[in-house]
């Protein structure tokens, strides 16, 4: 019996998985370039610093466009990640320059990263309405509290898709308790304010 035929095979296979293999491995090594613009895209909302976060996310948009060429069929899901907080992102620099979130037709990602990066925008969102609490600036504070109580109130429906969007079930939780701590904390800081402004209105 010959196995010329199996042979040819085999060696097919493996040139066609040594394709894949190099792929993936360029797809771990270079996106972790991707998720560091990212996460600095955020220090620098945070440091109000929205022309640098802009250049951040911009330069890893690009970067991980260049990269997408190499992640086809099963090579999408380590592209996944970088999505997810170039998602994230790009969604909390909308918010902090009050202007819409993008759509995942712009954004071009898919929509596992699409759901994902918005979850986790959820916990940037607590950050940043407690940094302006701390500045003084309640009513911005209560502008970026809405939009993340509604973001989370959009995202709640998709708990049904737990089995497809991977940890959907278990952000939207954190981001529960997340809400209404930042609700409490909110409330807190309204009262006292009012409560210094009646004081000072009978000290007058």
């Amino acid at each position: 019996m010959s196995l010329k035929n199996v042979k040819s095979s085999l060696d097919k296979i493996s040139k066609s998985f040594s394709v894949t293999q190099d792929a993936r491995e360029f797809l771990i090594k270079n996106t972790r370039e991707v998720v560091i613009l990212s996460s600095q895209a955020i220090i620098a909302v945070h440091k109000q610093d929205l022309k640098s976060a802009k250049e951040k996310a911009k330069k890893a948009n690009t970067l991980l466009n260049s990269q997408k060429k190499k992640a086809v069929g099963e090579l999408q899901r380590y592209v996944i990640i970088p999505e997810q907080e170039l998602v994230e992102a790009f969604a909390l620099i909308a918010i902090a320059e009050k202007k819409p979130v993008p759509s995942i037709d712009t954004l071009k990602v898919n929509p596992e990263s699409y759901i994902l990066g918005l979850l986790d925008c959820v916990g940037e969102l607590k950050r940043l309405t407690y940094d302006k609490i701390r500045k003084g600036d309640p009513q911005e504070a209560i502008r970026v509290f809405e939009v993340m109580e509604d973001l989370y109130q959009n995202l709640y429906p998709l708990a049904t898709y737990d089995k497809i969007v991977r940890e959907t079930r278990r952000k939207l939780d954190v981001n529960r308790i997340l809400v209404e701590d930042v609700r409490a904390a909110l409330t807190e800081e309204i009262r006292r304010s009012d409560l210094i402004n009646a004081i000072k209105k009978l000290e007058k």
